[in-house]
């Protein structure tokens, strides 16, 4: 007779709630479930299809009672068509030198987060991270993860995106960058850096995480389109407002190397 070995459990938690990150006056809760093992990049694979998001060696879902303020996004990359505004920030960044590496935490990115931290979210948790902290939220990974770097001509740092590699696509983690820049618009590059690179991998998606329409610090995510959101366990399409006239030729479609 044979005897398969008994596969491990997966134990699913409810956190404690806690006051909202991003609507005022909102309570957060939390389903988190632990990533290990040999099974952890399928299990990560098949949660991200399913709504969630990873941090450091956590899965996790709102499941805040009375709300379902947190919609799951992705970008549909073979299908992505910027507008005017995005094609220009893209053009305008060509100069910058961009590199894939291991997930490894530097002093170099550590300063440039704490700068972002201070600029755009001095009065939340993450301000108050040290270089451990930090290194903890790089390096402390069970699946296939890296650090994508922009540097310009020079050498200076000025943007780095904490990424996951899917078996369907790309998902920007967390990402910080230069925030005197203001020109460059470095955030929105980012995001259209990764459709281009998971359009030359012939990755499908590139994950975003939650969309907040109701928060001006979330919003920006419905403007990659086509996108499409997760609701009672399928994926559709974003509802299309984009003047369609704006859609790219094809001597501009966004491409990347490496």
């Amino acid at each position: 007779m044979l005897h398969r070995p008994a596969r491990r459990p997966q134990f699913f938690y409810t956190t404690a709630p806690l006051p909202c990150p991003y609507l005022a006056g909102r309570t957060e809760r939390k389903i988190v479930t632990e990533l290990a093992g040999a099974e952890a990049e399928t299990l990560h694979d098949r949660l991200s299809r399913a709504g969630f998001r990873r941090s450091h060696n956590i899965a996790y879902s709102p499941v805040c009672p009375g709300c379902r303020a947190c919609i799951p996004i992705r970008i549909v990359a073979g299908e992505f068509q910027p507008d005017r505004t995005q094609r220009r920030i893209f053009r305008q960044n060509a100069d910058l030198v961009t590199a894939e590496l291991p997930a490894r935490a530097s002093a170099e990115q550590f300063a440039l987060f704490q700068r972002y931290q201070g600029a755009r979210h001095g009065d939340g948790d993450m301000a108050a991270m040290g270089f451990y902290d930090y290194r903890a939220m790089v390096e402390d990974t069970p699946i296939t993860t890296g650090i994508v770097e922009f540097r310009e001509a020079g050498g200076r740092l000025v943007g780095a995106c904490l990424t996951d590699w899917l078996s369907d696509g790309l998902s920007a983690v967390y990402s910080f960058y230069d925030a005197e820049a203001a020109k460059r618009s470095l955030g929105t590059y980012t995001i259209l850096w990764l459709v281009a690179r998971a359009r030359a991998l012939g990755l499908p998606y590139v994950y975003l995480g939650y969309w907040v329409p109701q928060s001006a610090k979330m919003s920006y995510k419905s403007r990659f389109r086509p996108s499409e959101t997760l609701s009672g366990g399928v994926w559709r399409v974003l509802a299309e407002h984009q003047d369609h006239s704006e859609a790219l030729a094809p001597e501009e479609k966004l491409t990347v190397t490496g």
